[in-house]
């Protein structure tokens, strides 16, 4: 008898195992232990420049000149004090349109000069242009002490000692150059076929940059205001020595009137800082959605 053995087929399975999917990070997108560092350096760093103006705001709120010595003890006796006596019993308010008339002009004036002359050497050429750049960036060479002389004898002879303009053109005599610069690297990355389609329009070259280049040069136009503003209102040494009655100080000048040789109330300081404080705030408010655009953009040309 012959036996037949019958093969039971097995079911193997498959060799073949699948893996978990991996989750694939897309372009940009970091770890959470990067983006947990990250965020931390940005608090700390935050933190370390808030901490400066929330220490000034806390001075300001002590009532004794010398709080400052001992900061502790002005939790006890936080007080507004030290605003109302600034508002009410100083020149601040001559102070204010001192500074507001001089840095606003020192704006004005020294943007429409510097975009016209940003855009003149950009689009035209003329005998000269490149140097005359270079001649407006030597200007910026000399120290303060070095042009305190002259610029006194000509606004002298001009009848322009403790006067507005007379600040306001010594003021545009230093924003002027750089803020030149600023505007021509800027006007170099608007493409030209831009002037052409102006004339071929019919506009004259005037019309053409008020109309066509200037709305695209915002934000150029922002930083240039943005930095004339900050040396207007910021300078010490011009307003000091062109300025003599005490009702045509600036800001600048007028927070020196509470330090003197024996003497200083360094809370009434840090009170009028801090209301200076305001207008510089509100102004940076105003431009600071053009103002990275136009600190990067003149940097290449294309």
């Amino acid at each position: 008898m012959s036996t037949t053995t019958v093969e039971t087929p097995v079911n193997k399975q498959d060799s073949v195992t699948t893996a978990t999917p991996r989750k694939v990070r897309r372009r940009g997108e970091n770890s959470l232990g990067t983006s947990l560092v990250s965020h931390g350096i940005l608090i700390v760093a935050s933190l370390i420049a808030l901490f400066p103006v929330a220490w000034l705001v806390f001075l300001s709120l002590g009532p004794d000149k010398d709080d400052y010595l001992h900061p502790g003890g002005i939790w006890g006796k936080m007080t507004l004090d030290n605003y109302t006596f600034v508002l009410q019993e100083t020149k601040f308010f001559d102070w204010l349109l001192t500074t507001m008339v001089v840095v606003l002009g020192t704006t004005l004036i020294g943007v429409i000069i510097s975009a016209t002359t940003g855009y003149a050497v950009s689009r035209m050429r003329f005998p000269g242009y490149k140097k005359f750049m270079w001649v407006l960036l030597v200007t910026q060479m000399f120290p303060v002490a070095v042009l305190m002389v002259p610029m006194y004898q000509i606004l002298s002879d001009l009848q322009l000692i403790d006067t507005y303009i007379g600040l306001i053109l010594v003021y545009c005599s230093t924003v002027v150059p750089y803020c030149a610069w600023l505007m021509k690297g800027y006007f170099d990355t608007i493409p030209f076929e831009i002037d052409e389609a102006g004339r071929v329009d019919g506009l004259s070259p005037f019309g053409t940059f008020t109309r066509l280049i200037l709305p695209l040069a915002k934000p150029g136009l922002a930083v240039a205001a943005f930095y004339s503003f900050l040396t207007a209102f910021g300078e010490v040494a011009f307003a000091s020595t062109f300025m003599l009655s005490d009702t045509k100080y600036t800001f600048a000048v007028g927070l020196q009137t509470f330090v003197s040789e024996h003497d200083a109330q360094r809370n009434l300081m840090a009170a009028t800082a801090v209301l200076i404080a305001i207008p510089v705030s509100a102004f940076f408010y105003f431009v600071q959605k053009n103002l990275v655009t136009g600190l990067t953009a003149g940097g290449t040309k294309g």
